[in-house]
């Protein structure tokens, strides 16, 4: 089996190859660049970091955008953060197209409503350990306990145009999206790669997939 990582310079390939590499062995793990490869591969990861704009065109600059859509049509696919934002619609950062795979908007969190339960205020990145509620079954939940803890690094988060979509939600000053999933598309906006043992068994999951 081939999984192939895509790199359009602007996510963190190392730390997912390398926790894929770990939880499938036998698998070949590549992080590449090259369209042609993408499109070869069994299984397809899309991470990401930065801001949606630059990955945009990076993913672009590279010549990757038909081989991404072609791998989230057709092969089990892992969007991870920005992976997971830039298959929606379009964002409000930098008010720029996605590439519309789901329908849906990107949103800023609402700073009148940053607040915890007692009235603190909450910062913007969100970042740290918070916990996702399984909205309702899927494989790539198999063996995670409802309501476990996942890291995340982000301050937009997705408004899933369709209710089936949604997989997972989190609080942080709202209750937001954090999973989503449509046939052989499943993408998170936190970090299963920094997420320890939670994280490596979703990774785990995805590579024994079978959408």
């Amino acid at each position: 089996m081939r999984v192939a990582v895509v790199d359009y310079g602007m996510g963190n390939l190392r730390s997912v190859s390398k926790a894929i590499e770990r939880v499938a062995p036998r698998a070949v793990v590549e992080v590449t660049s090259d369209p042609s490869r993408v499109a070869a591969a069994d299984r397809v990861v899309f991470p990401g970091q930065g801001a949606m704009p630059d990955c945009m065109r990076e993913m672009d600059a590279r010549g990757l955008r038909p081989a991404v859509l072609g791998a989230a049509r057709e092969r089990p696919f892992l969007g991870i953060c920005i992976g997971l934002q830039m298959l929606f619609e379009s964002s409000e950062e930098g008010d720029v197209a996605g590439l519309s795979l789901l329908r849906g908007k990107v949103r800023r969190f609402p700073a009148a409503a940053m607040q915890d339960t007692g009235g603190r205020r909450l910062k913007v990145p969100h970042m740290g350990w918070n916990q996702v509620r399984q909205e309702r079954p899927h494989v790539l939940w198999s063996g995670i306990t409802d309501s476990s803890r996942f890291y995340f690094v982000h301050s937009y988060f997705p408004e899933a145009g369709e209710a089936g979509l949604v997989q997972g939600t989190t609080d942080y000053g709202i209750p937001f999206t954090c999973a989503v999933a449509k046939d052989n598309i499943f993408a998170v906006q936190f970090h299963p790669e920094k997420s320890h043992t939670t994280g490596l068994r979703l990774l785990a999951n995805f590579v024994n997939w079978n959408p």
